[in-house]
This record gives C-alpha cells, sequence and structure tokens, in this order.
C-alpha cells in the first residue's frame, strides 16, 4: 500500500507540475523576452521551467512525512500508529497537490518579483536614452 502511495503522490506532482509549467511558459518567456536578450532567455526559460518542476516535485512528494508509514509499530499506549487506509491516501493526495502547488508558486512569485524590478530598470534606462536622444538632436 505504501508503494501505491508512494507512486500516486508522484506522479500527481507530476501531472500538477505539467499542467502549471504549461500555464506559465508563455508569460515567462515573453517577459525574459523583454527583458533581456532572446538567446539568452531561451536557456533563462528552461531553467525556470526546470526550477518549477524541481519545487513542486520537491514540495508536493513529502518523502520525511511518508515515512511515517514505514516507522516500526510503536508499543506506547500514547503514541498511536499511522494505518494507511483509503482516507488517509486521499488525505496524502491532498496534501501533495496543495504541496506542489505552493511550491511551484513560490518560485513563480519570486521570479516575478525579480522581473518586475528588471523590467522597470529596463524601462528607466530605455526612458533616459530617449530623452537623451532628443535633446541632442535639437
Amino acid at each position: 500500500m505504501f508503494i501505491v502511495l508512494l507512486l500516486g503522490t508522484l506522479l500527481l506532482s507530476l501531472l500538477v507540475s505539467f499542467v502549471v509549467t504549461r500555464m506559465f511558459t508563455k508569460p515567462v518567456s515573453q517577459m525574459l523576452g523583454r527583458i533581456i536578450p532572446e538567446d539568452i532567455s531561451a536557456a533563462w526559460v528552461k531553467y525556470i521551467i526546470f526550477a518549477m518542476y524541481i519545487a513542486g516535485i520537491s514540495n508536493g512528494v513529502r518523502v520525511w512525512d511518508l515515512e511515517r508509514y514505514l516507522a516500526p509499530p510503536v508499543k506506547d499506549t500514547e503514541a498511536m500508529n499511522l494505518v494507511l487506509n483509503a482516507n488517509r491516501i486521499v488525505l496524502e493526495l491532498y496534501r501533495t497537490l496543495i504541496g506542489t502547488l505552493q511550491g511551484i508558486s513560490t518560485i513563480l512569485l519570486l521570479f516575478f518579483m525579480v522581473a518586475l524590478i528588471a523590467y522597470v530598470v529596463v524601462r528607466a534606462f530605455e526612458t533616459r536614452r530617449e530623452r537623451t536622444g532628443k535633446g541632442s538632436s535639437e
């Protein structure tokens, strides 16, 4: 049953990561294309997509939490053994979904914050260049 849970969480996190990266590939590509040269931006887009997959899968498949199901039985009356049943699997799959989305959203939030700052800087330099260009031609 544990193998089913592990494979289920892995497949769910892969699927969610795939769907979300497909949704954000074009916006990320457009933003990077505006900020940095096109030949470099293609490599950065691949890196951002890779980071989204890694963050999504690592936050979705929480191996350290799943290890609780492999712990030896506890004989202490106060501690409870975790039983891996259908309800627990559904709960773990839900946690996987939420964890995957949280990991990807963290990467995207950081990317878009940095991209916004970079866009403002690029626009400021372009505006300054336009002003100095117009002033020298008069």
